[in-house]
């Protein structure tokens, strides 16, 4: 697949710090997997209940949290930001995470050369990058092509948990899912599981209104 010409992501600073260096040197070979090669998600987690790919895990500290909580599940962080994987690779080593693999990849080009169609039970997207420029929104993620993809890579009855705390993409998001028809869903209550990120405990000391979307594939 040729990488996508409009980035939903913004490139940050790659610079670490100690303990998400060492983190990352001591633990990236036995908790990431290339993504220069096909995954088959049962094969990686051949025990689970059913297997999460989180897209943008930042610095990983919901995503700990909640593979933690369900240690049933295997979860894929996908994730582009050097000092993130450090962040959550250290969570995983103190957690003691069995059920987390990290993979450094743009999360479209992933699915498309390196998944399976219908092989993952559910999609976690918290709080991405809400590009809220008029002249930015080409670079949301949330686009008719990544609903189509998500579409094609989930299970039956599977299923995509969407936080944001910009309103403005949130009636995005909703408008994309709802035209599509091959999703069932909408607004829902957050769910206890969801931990409270620093970074959505910032907005919401703003007065940003956070707004979790949960969609089932039809």
């Amino acid at each position: 697949m040729e990488r996508p010409a409009n980035r939903s992501f913004r490139l940050r600073g790659n610079r670490m710090t100690d303990g998400q260096e060492v983190a990352y040197n001591k633990y990236w070979q036995s908790f990431s997997l290339p993504a220069d090669s096909k995954i088959i998600p049962d094969q990686v987690f051949p025990e689970a209940k059913s297997i999460v790919m989180e897209i943008g895990t930042g610095m990983g500290e919901a995503t700990a949290e909640i593979a933690r909580t369900f240690p049933e599940i295997g979860f894929f962080a996908v994730e582009l930001h050097k000092p993130g994987l450090g962040s959550l690779l250290s969570k995983v080593a103190e957690y003691e995470l069995k059920n987390v693999r990290l993979i450094s990849e743009d999360a479209r080009v992933l699915l498309e050369e390196n998944f399976p169609d219908a092989s993952l039970d559910g999609f976690h997207l918290y709080f991405p990058d809400p590009w809220p420029k008029v002249r930015h929104r080409k670079r949301r993620i949330v686009q008719d092509d990544f609903v189509s993809l998500i579409h094609k890579k989930l299970k039956p009855g599977g299923y995509i948990h969407i936080a944001t705390d910009w309103v403005e993409y949130a009636d995005w998001i909703k408008r994309k899912f709802d035209i599509s028809k091959i999703f069932t869903g909408g607004e829902f209550e957050r769910p206890t599981f969801r931990p409270i990120s620093k970074f959505e405990g910032q907005g919401i000391r703003k007065g940003h209104k956070v707004t979790d979307l949960k969609y089932f594939k039809a």
